[in-house]
């Protein structure tokens, strides 16, 4: 049995983690930290909170005693860490609570780590540090994909936040013995996902007959994970990967923005052709007024420092810990708009006014 900190815990891939993370491995259990921003919601653990083993606790990862504290009570054995600002468009416009969170946030971490594990008890444990595929930089058509000795190069305010946190936690292995490790993914998509990334914007835009911004021509490509996949990856790296090490976990789907957007847009067509309700629940989409959903696509300036391509080689977590995806990208997207059709009440609670005053910065000349 082991005793898990889970930063971000309430947070898209967090709290899919946890949920994944308490099927599997129900004996454990698990004390999540998040600091409830616009993208972190209690919602996303309905159902835990009250379970034996299960504890949500409201704070930030910057603050050094509460963090002891909690490894302390909890006796922790294993940090899992997710909570970072994450989204490049806020970071471009607003680059210090990136650094303040994913920098200096991850440093009060490892250092409260250092201070139990091994200035304390000196038990065996892990400090597990989730990273992604932007701190290698952009990519040209037919380079060969990222491995995990790609020079790091970021390009974004928020990809050079995550490189210098993952520097940081090489650092304290390396230097003080802290016992780590780094996994590097990319682009994840599925239930609970903030409604700002590009798949349930998309989605729900259509919905609500809304502009479908599309950054440039929509050439820039990306290689797409379902988060099931991901936290099927993280718990191979807690189980199987040897201290110090970075893996990297990618899905094998490479895609162009504007192919992921034009497939949203041809299943939501379909669907409304399959399901007479749903014209009746959102009457204001094309397809309820007979109309393609691609009649909203709108082609938007180029995001500042946009990187051209991401991808991923596994090829390493695939021979040392035996990963590989296992939903390909057309049925985890069905899945994926299946969910949030079935969640309307969730995303348009968390659609709240923080949301609604970002996109009408980002998009307003769309409106």
């Amino acid at each position: 049995m082991s005793s898990l900190l889970i930063t971000g815990g309430a947070g898209f891939i967090g709290a899919n983690f946890v949920h994944y993370w308490r099927r599997s491995h129900p004996d454990d259990s698990m004390v999540v930290l998040d600091a409830l921003t616009y993208a972190g919601n209690p919602e996303n653990l309905a159902g835990l909170e009250g379970q034996e083993g299960f504890r949500l606790v409201k704070g930030d990862i910057r603050g050094f005693d509460l963090v002891v504290s909690l490894m302390r009570d909890h006796d922790i054995d294993t940090i899992v860490h997710f909570a970072a600002e994450s989204h490049v468009d806020r970071s471009i416009h607003g680059p210090d609570e990136f650094i303040d969170t994913n920098v200096v946030g991850t440093h009060q971490l490892l250092k409260a780590a250092k201070e139990m594990w091994l200035s304390g008890s000196g038990r065996p444990h892990r400090f597990h540090h989730v990273s992604t595929d932007e701190v290698y930089g952009s990519l040209a058509p037919d380079d060969p994909a990222f491995t995990e000795d790609t020079p790091y190069a970021p390009n974004s305010p928020y990809a050079a936040s995550k490189a210098a946190s993952d520097h940081l936690v090489r650092a304290y292995h390396h230097t003080y013995g802290l016992e780590t490790t780094i996994s590097n993914c990319s682009n994840n998509y599925g239930p609970y996902q903030f409604p700002e990334k590009l798949i349930p914007l998309m989605l729900i835009n259509i919905l609500n007959n809304k502009p479908l911004p599309v950054y440039g021509k929509g050439l820039n490509i990306r290689d797409w994970i379902h988060v099931e996949d991901h936290c099927r990856g993280l718990e191979l790296v807690l189980e199987k990967g040897a201290v110090g090490e970075v893996y990297n976990l990618g899905g094998n789907s490479e895609k162009r923005n504007i192919e992921v957007v034009k497939t949203i847009c041809s299943s939501m067509d379909d669907l409304f052709a399959r399901d007479k309700d749903l014209a009746k629940r959102c009457p204001d989409a094309p397809p309820a007024q007979g109309e393609p959903s691609e009649t909203l696509i709108a082609f938007v300036s180029d995001r500042a420092g946009h990187d051209f391509r991401y991808a991923i080689n596994s090829l390493k977590s695939s021979r040392q810990l035996g990963f590989l995806p296992e939903i390909n990208f057309e049925e985890g997207l069905a899945a994926t708009i299946a969910w949030y059709l079935d969640n309307e009440s969730w995303w348009r609670r968390v659609m709240d006014g923080s949301y609604r005053d970002w996109l009408s910065i980002q998009y307003g000349s769309l409106d």
